[in-house]
């Protein structure tokens, strides 16, 4: 199916994404200060270094010219370089997209959601799990989709992605940026699926958020505070 679909610029200072805390805040790209050196450090510490090399993913599943490095990009790289075999809403699994609210509710409601669907799969028992907030800023020319659930009801269905990783797939083949939407799980919050690293200005951690999950749900997320005496 084609679609007609307009450009917007979008600046988001910042936009929110959340992650598991088990995964490394700081890696190999905040050591390389050149993203055109990367091929080169990432083959020398490789071959010595397995952890490292499961860190840092498959650095050849991004374009060299849209490679970032310096302090703070390795949780973006890491969206592209390590892909999720059963894909999301816009990829079916062969490349990777960095998704991210415009807001830290938005992006609790929706990792909120996926978090228990994950559980609730793998039968996990009741067990609270920390997440770390990264907020990055967003400056990019993304295709728009907002306001249109009515017209584009494949796209947006709940459950079923089919129709909206082919919609993916055709616009990052095409040199899309990626795509602006609307929440499915927030009322009101919009989302964004970034598919260039380069859009990207490098993050900064937020808070972190413990999901509390009973064995059938997620009942509390609640946000952790480091106090000092």
């Amino acid at each position: 199916m084609k679609y007609s679909l307009p450009v917007s610029r979008i600046q988001w200072q910042p936009c929110w994404r959340l992650v598991p805390s088990r995964f490394p805040p700081v890696g190999l790209f905040d050591r390389v200060a050149d993203p055109e050196d990367l091929d080169i450090v990432y083959v020398i510490e490789g071959l010595t270094n397995d952890r490292l090399r499961d860190e840092t993913g498959d650095i050849n599943l991004v374009l060299p010219q849209e490679r970032i490095s310096g302090p703070g990009t390795t949780p973006i790289m890491a969206a592209f370089t390590h892909l999720n075999p059963e894909g999301s809403r816009f990829t079916d699994g062969s490349y990777g997209v960095y998704y991210a609210a415009k807001t830290i509710d938005v992006a609790v409601a929706e990792t909120r959601f996926h978090r228990a669907i994950f559980f609730a799969a793998t039968n996990q028992p009741p067990i609270e799990i920390d997440m770390r907030s990264y907020a990055s800023d967003l400056d990019a020319e993304l295709h728009d989709i907002r306001n249109r659930q009515n017209e584009l009801p494949e796209i947006y269905d709940p459950d079923h992605y089919a129709s909206a990783q082919n919609l993916g797939r055709v616009l990052r083949n095409d040199g899309s940026n990626g795509i602006v939407y609307d929440s499915v799980r927030f009322k009101g919050g919009v989302c964004v699926a970034v598919f260039k690293p380069n859009r990207l200005a490098p993050v900064r951690q937020g808070p972190h958020y413990c999901y509390v999950w009973n064995g059938k749900e997620i009942t509390t997320v609640y946000q952790k505070l480091s106090l000092n005496p």
